[in-house]
């Protein structure tokens, strides 16, 4: 028995030395590739490589950063502009610049400006994220169909009318701020961002998609970081004047060096399948029926699944907080302590250093450690933190440890979005990026009002004072800890998810892990 025991051995050997030998030469140049870079996964050099030479990301990341340096550059512009804007033309004050008089000396004119301009901001933020939550989803499901490009560039053009409304409205001192947030209001009806994740996606495999979506924040945090120093070095017109020219330069160079990244032919079967989707219409009101309610039945996707309907709580608890904060925040800090354009400056390069080094530092390592699922944990906890202390804030030095915190928060967008992209098949990318970004704009135009709402019940003494509404948003952060306890982690997270599928192709027959026929197999059958 020993022998033909041995043979037997010897032969099962051959055979398993003789099918790996056949797979490798079987393997076509792009298995090969995907097989290195899945090897490779953990190498932070292979995935820099990977996504500076990939054709899509690195102009997505230029685009940031210059929308980011315009956009950034004016956010400290803007509290001060509007609200002695408010306090000549509503209440009559016709003083120095409000923000030019020391905190405690300030007339009540300038503190009714303040009012107002805060009030129009949380108003804009919800018009802006109602509109976005209208026609996110359905945005994303027509990139799937027609492709990214064109829909990133009306995104941006929109972007475009906010600047140009702040340099008019300091060149003449008859205009209102209406136009201004007006503009704002109307850019929300394209969010560029939700499609650009998609063209992130449709290059980026599935373990890099946190990562790669962490560096467009870094994008972002490194324009942030640069941008509010010219505040200071600068008049308030001039860095207006300096954001519209970096937004149309931003513009020019999508217009000539965005690549288009969704496939041919991707973009043929999600067209097919809208198709097969679309229920027999007949007469001219079955048609207007079934476009009116469209948007509505693209958002259904978010409920597919226990994971989908996690995410979605996920994304309206973490939004709702959010936009507040980075809405009403600097109006805040401006009234209650007396922040200037050299102390927004200060802050916001601290902002912007600690995000460059989360994103690109911190979230990968942290990521294949811990997985996507606890990665969300820690930033909600640590954002729950962060708002406190700025409820709780007496000095200055407590905003600004508060906010370097704060920068951990950051790594819950890329990950969440990492999660949602990595469950859904290569011709919905468009669709649940849009659909989660629609929840989360309709919680961002919820939050600024109902924190500000807080905010007027508390502010002459309730609660615990003035800083009761970061307080309700810390109470807000740690429900949606609860719902990130809840993901399941061998959906959520992509380490999880590829080891298993290592194992399963290491123990199956070659056959079944290639998906081929073998002749009297049950696949025959």
């Amino acid at each position: 028995m020993a022998p033909q025991r041995d043979n037997y051995e010897s032969s099962r050997a051959a055979d398993e030395r003789r099918n790996n030998f056949i797979t490798h030469l079987s393997m076509d140049e792009d298995t090969e590739k995907l097989l290195h870079n899945s090897t490779n996964s953990d190498h932070p050099t292979s995935f820099l490589r990977y996504f500076l030479t990939s054709s899509g990301p690195p102009q997505i990341i230029t685009l940031c950063l210059l929308i980011a340096l315009a956009l950034g550059s004016t956010v400290g512009v803007v509290p001060a502009v509007v609200e002695d804007r408010y306090a000549r033309l509503n209440h009559g004050y016709t003083g120095e610049p409000c923000l030019q008089i020391k905190m405690g000396e300030r007339p009540q004119e300038c503190m009714l400006g303040n009012d107002d301009a805060q009030n129009s901001a949380a108003m804009t933020s919800f018009i802006s994220n109602s509109l976005t939550f209208s026609t996110s989803c359905l945005m994303g499901s027509i990139s799937d169909e027609r492709g990214r490009r064109g829909i990133i560039l009306l995104g941006i053009a929109l972007s475009l009318l906010g600047p140009m409304f702040l340099v008019l409205m300091q060149l003449d001192d008859s205009i209102s701020p209406f136009p201004f947030y007006a503009s704002h209001a109307f850019s929300g009806i394209v969010s560029w961002m939700a499609v650009a994740l998609s063209s992130l996606s449709d290059v980026i495999p599935s373990e890099w998609r946190a990562p790669a979506f962490g560096m467009v924040l870094a994008g972002f945090s490194m324009g942030f970081a640069l941008s509010p120093i010219l505040a200071v070095v600068m008049s308030h017109l001039m860095v207006s004047i300096f954001a519209l020219i970096i937004l149309v330069g931003g513009f020019i160079f999508a217009c000539f060096y965005m690549p288009e990244t969704l496939s041919p032919e991707s973009a043929a079967q999600a067209r097919l399948n809208r198709l097969s989707e679309r229920p027999p219409m007949n007469t001219q009101a079955d048609v207007w029926k079934y476009n009116l309610m469209l948007p509505a039945k693209e958002l259904m996707i978010l409920n597919r699944n226990k994971l989908f309907r996690l995410l979605s709580a996920l994304a309206f608890f973490s939004g709702c907080i959010g936009s507040a904060d980075h809405t009403l925040f600097l109006y805040y800090v401006e009234e209650n302590f007396g922040f200037n354009d050299s102390d927004i400056a200060t802050l916001f390069l601290i902002i912007g250093i600690m995000g460059i080094f989360v994103q690109t530092v911190i979230l990968k390592p942290f990521n294949s450690l811990v997985g996507e699922r606890r990665v969300v944990i820690v930033s909600f906890l640590v954002g729950s933190l962060c708002n406190y202390l700025y409820g709780v804030a007496e000095t200055k030095r407590t905003i600004f440890v508060s906010a370097t915190l704060a920068s951990l928060t950051g790594m819950s967008f890329p990950t969440i979005s990492a999660i949602k992209s990595n469950n859904v098949d290569e011709m919905e990318q468009g669709r649940i990026q849009g659909a989660l970004y629609s929840l989360q704009s309709l919680a961002s135009a919820l939050g600024p009002l109902l924190l500000r709402y807080v905010y007027n019940e508390t502010k002459d003494g309730g609660g615990f004072g003035r800083g009761t509404m970061f307080i309700f948003g810390a109470g807000l952060y740690l429900v949606a800890t609860l719902f990130a306890w809840a993901l399941p982690e061998e959906e959520a997270n992509s380490n999880y998810k590829k080891y298993h599928a290592k194992k399963r192709s290491s123990i199956e027959p070659r056959s079944e892990r290639q998906g081929g026929l073998n002749y009297g197999s049950t696949q025959d059958a």
